[in-house]
């Protein structure tokens, strides 16, 4: 069991904050002593006291003074900052690991056992970490309470850790201007007692958004599309954004680009199944390559079929 204030989100609270407050109070003391230094100058030294300009020497006493101090001031800033910030880069060797995927634009968290979330769950005052992943582009994951921000950057798996120190939800978010709905990237981090921790991590099942018993496969559909972030992209209203709506289109023909030319194919099962699986296949005319990437591994066929239930009840 590892101990932090209780007090604190998680057990890098106090350093971050220490080393903040210390730099802003030397902000905020230069602020008042130089702008109190300026009117000072003015009031004593304007052209109506000293109409002739006076030429001084150079004092190596004051330039001593003035070099000397604001180095030991930095100098103290850097120790602050240091202490808070080594910590985070040695992680304990007896931590949890969650793989935490980003891409354009949701978050995916998936635990030892394979259970997968689109929320950050964990187990109060034990350590964390996190390997993450971009998939796409460059993303940065944020937890404010926690003071912890790591960049995501594809090609480079990177780390993460922290020891959560009360129990309760927090916000999560990418920090790095990832495309045009970067905005909606956020989700949230849930703090949990130990023993229910573990119950909740042995239950493989139910990942998804939890919905009613009676609901329709559409309805399960539309869940399972907003589980993976597929709405940032897709709408479901015919509007236009970085992908094509779901609107209008089942059994109809669809223009595409496949293989560089030209040709039209049916909007079914297998073009539906293949967008998803091998987006950049068929790209619809009026879209561009590359802004999709595969959902191969984090979507299942049953959740597939559960789509294709919810984009055929919208024609209907």
């Amino acid at each position: 069991m590892y101990s932090i204030n209780p007090e604190n989100a998680s057990n890098f609270v106090a350093g971050v904050d220490l080393a903040f407050f210390i730099i802003l109070g030397v902000s905020i003391f230069f602020l008042v002593a130089i702008t109190a230094a300026m009117i000072i100058f003015i009031r004593k030294y304007n052209r109506e006291k000293h109409p002739e300009a006076i030429q001084n020497e150079g004092s190596t006493k004051l330039e001593i003074i003035w070099t000397v101090i604001p180095l030991l001031i930095v100098l103290v800033m850097f120790y602050f900052g240091w202490m808070g910030w080594k910590p985070m880069k040695t992680p304990p060797e007896d931590a949890m690991r969650v793989k935490a995927i980003a891409r354009m634009w949701n978050f995916k968290f998936e635990y030892e056992n394979g259970k997968l979330t689109d929320s950050l769950y964990v187990p109060l005052n034990q350590p964390v970490i996190l390997d993450l992943v971009a998939l796409d582009v460059l993303h940065s994951l944020y937890i404010p309470a926690f003071r912890v921000k790591e960049d995501m950057v594809p090609g480079n798996i990177k780390q993460m850790w922290f020891i959560p120190g009360q129990v309760g939800s927090y916000d999560l978010f990418c920090t790095e201007y990832c495309g045009l709905e970067h905005s909606y990237m956020y989700t949230g981090v849930h703090v949990m007692h130990e023993d229910e921790f573990d119950e909740w991590l042995k239950d493989t099942t139910a990942v998804a958004p939890v919905v009613a018993e009676d609901a329709s496969p559409a309805d399960r559909g539309f869940q399972v599309l907003v589980k993976n972030g597929c709405n940032a992209c897709h709408s479901s209203d015919g509007s236009k954004l970085v992908g094509p709506s779901y609107l209008g289109n089942w059994g109809n023909m669809r223009k595409v680009t496949a293989g560089g030319e030209k040709t039209e194919v049916l909007f079914d099962k297998e073009y539906i199944r293949k967008s998803i699986y091998d987006p950049n296949a068929e790209i619809a005319d009026g879209f561009n390559k590359g802004l999709m990437l595969s959902y191969e591994g984090l979507v299942s066929e049953e959740e597939i079929e559960l789509i294709i239930e919810y984009i055929r009840s919208l024609n209907e």
